[in-house]
């Protein structure tokens, strides 16, 4: 009897610990109109790029002033940045690539940024295997979208701090932001069927003239 009262007090201290788990995943998950997380990931060897070069909140909290972008006096602009976080064992990233691609294309001489990270390396002790493959063998991103003819900069999240930060782990998760650093849209995974891959292309596009018509004047 004693035996059978603790083996239903684990399952329900398991039960309630897997509540209080997922429970807490929601609260992590970004929503439209939140503050995105700051992130410093490096591009090159030694080279880091930071999401506050190009969107930083309106208002310091400590002086009441506004804030200034971290590289306020080479790049004063604020600008509308697009991120997606992804992998390159991650069929569905593939297909939202090229057209990502597409629209950075039309975009890239405007005032929106466009950031590729890529986490498969934060993912590649992962054990099994993901679509057949095992992670420490998939590609490594920089070689492999080079040969894909994707431009657009690739940042490395390595140990996965900013794909924790957004609750990213299910791919691909795209995420825009406005000059603010406020999150203005967000999207996770990629729908197959008809029409799916102009749709993408259009909520993308559309975003991007809503977020450039609301940039405050350029500082150059």
């Amino acid at each position: 009897m004693r035996r059978e009262m603790k083996m239903i007090s684990k399952l329900l201290m398991i039960m309630l610990s897997s509540l209080l788990f997922a429970q807490d995943a929601e609260k992590k998950d970004l929503e439209v109109g939140d503050e995105a997380p700051t992130w410093a990931l490096m591009y090159a060897p030694g080279k880091f790029e930071f999401l506050r070069n190009w969107s930083e909140v309106k208002i310091d909290k400590k002086t009441g002033k506004e804030k200034k972008l971290r590289l306020n006096v080479s790049q004063p602009d604020r600008h509308a940045v697009v991120m997606s976080f992804f992998a390159t064992w991650c069929k569905p990233c593939m297909k939202e690539l090229p057209i990502l691609e597409e629209v950075y294309q039309k975009y890239k001489d405007e005032r929106v940024k466009f950031f590729l990270i890529d986490i498969t390396e934060a993912t590649r002790s992962n054990p099994g295997t993901v679509y057949g493959m095992s992670y420490k063998d998939v590609p490594v991103a920089g070689p492999f979208l080079k040969k894909k003819g994707v431009t657009m900069q690739i940042l490395f999240d390595n140990r996965g701090t900013a794909m924790k930060r957004y609750n990213a782990q299910t791919l691909p998760r795209l995420f825009m932001v406005d000059g603010y650093r406020n999150v203005t849209f967000k999207k996770r995974g990629f729908p197959d069927g008809e029409g799916a891959d102009e749709k993408f292309k259009k909520d993308i596009s559309s975003e991007i003239e809503r977020l450039l018509g609301e940039l405050p004047p350029s500082k150059k």
